[in-house]
């Protein structure tokens, strides 16, 4: 968690006055990957970990802000947005006041710091919590609210047309509705979500300083695969449209039906669906043997039929799997570097910093940052004091 004092003590370096602090946490998902844009459940929590902004209004719509953790100032106005080099921080600021705006929003410019401590390029929604972040500071300066879930959906918009890729809306989601020490269920249809209330646990995050870009990435292919896949099955079948319409006898029926890839995707949203639903009694029974086994089988579907792994993702997790006190281990997020999780008791903590520094960081000559985090609130302004 950010130091917000800090954070008003570096807004002050910069610029008079006072200032408002507006913050968004990363997330890790506990089991439910690549299934939100096929309409499926998926189950995260926030992570203690975020992106905070500490901002003033201007008296126009200018915005003027500095990225501590880059050492980068930018200013632009809102009149006059233009779009700078792909995955520049701000074009998720700029991206979020033009989709708040369009659906009738309108947003003030503002001037402030930002920080964060969400691993970029980690798989843990760096990119979602600098862009929930710029909604609760836009909607935090202007006279109007708007409703959290459509809130979400604005800025699943914003990110969307920020990164180029057709990305789900677990993200955003948890960014903002999560609470501490509770899991999220979501239904990314209905956008339904129940909160889960999590046992005592311990989550790792091992994050492989492998990085990784989803644009260049086969992350639009395999989103185009699972269309391809529904609206075959949909012809034997009526009412299908999503995979999450597909059970797994309705997949098998129309194996015969699609290509060898294509099946493997489906059969991997199909399987990874079943699975976050059986997490949910699994989490409440405070079972985390069984909830063990039910993330690593997500990691082999992910894997084996999903093929968004690699070597340095399987590395990390095969270690895991072999510690003292790991209950389970899986790659999350997009995939093809990133991070990994775990839960697993406390003292495994140390156990697996330990092996992967021993192991993996040789054999990739990465250094892998291995540590413990704990699920917590949504975002929302941090109040002085």
């Amino acid at each position: 968690m950010l130091d917000y004092g800090w954070l008003r003590q570096e807004f002050g370096k910069r610029f008079a006055g006072e200032a408002r602090v507006f913050r968004a946490p990363g997330r890790v998902n506990l089991i439910g990957e690549h299934t939100d844009y096929n309409d499926g459940f998926v189950f995260p929590v926030a992570m203690d970990r975020e992106v905070a902004y500490a901002v003033r209004p201007t008296a126009d719509r200018s915005c003027h802000l500095y990225a501590l953790d880059l050492g980068k100032e930018e200013q632009f106005s809102l009149d006059a947005m233009s779009w700078t080099p792909s995955g520049h921080w701000t074009n998720y600021i700029k991206a979020m006041a033009k989709a708040l705006e369009e659906a009738g929003y309108p947003c003030y410019g503002f001037e402030g710091v930002i920080a964060g401590d969400v691993p970029i390029e980690g798989g843990v929604s760096s990119s979602s919590a600098i862009t929930v972040a710029a909604a609760m500071t836009y909607e935090g300066l202007a006279p109007w609210e708007c409703e959290p879930t459509k809130l979400v959906k604005l800025t699943q918009i914003a990110e969307n047309s920020a990164t180029g890729l057709r990305g789900g809306i677990m993200d955003q989601f948890t960014s903002r509705l999560a609470q501490r020490d509770h899991a999220l269920l979501i239904d990314c249809r209905t956008f339904d979500y129940t909160l889960v209330p999590m046992p005592p646990m311990t989550l790792v995050v091992a994050d492989t300083r492998k990085p990784r870009s989803l644009a260049t990435t086969a992350y639009n292919e395999r989103r185009a695969q699972c269309e391809e896949g529904a609206k075959t099955i949909a012809r034997r079948y009526g009412g299908v449209t999503h995979l999450r319409d597909v059970t797994t006898a309705m997949l098998e029926a129309c194996r015969g039906d699609l290509s060898e890839v294509v099946y493997r995707r489906c059969r991997h949203v199909v399987s990874e669906n079943a699975r976050t639903l059986e997490c949910v009694d699994i989490l409440k029974q405070g079972d985390l043997p069984a909830l063990g086994q039910r993330i690593n089988a997500s990691h082999v579907s992910l894997r084996d039929d999903y093929e968004v792994s690699c070597d340095e993702l399987n590395s990390i997790v095969e270690i895991a799997w072999d510690t003292p006190g790991v209950y389970g281990a899986r790659m999350v997020g997009g995939g093809f570097g990133g991070c990994a999780m775990a839960v697993c008791e406390p003292p495994a903590v140390e156990i697996l910093q330990r092996r992967v520094a021993a192991e993996y960081n040789p054999r990739y000559n990465l250094v892998a940052d291995v540590y413990a985090t704990r699920s917590g609130d949504g975002a929302g302004e941090v109040l002085a004091g």
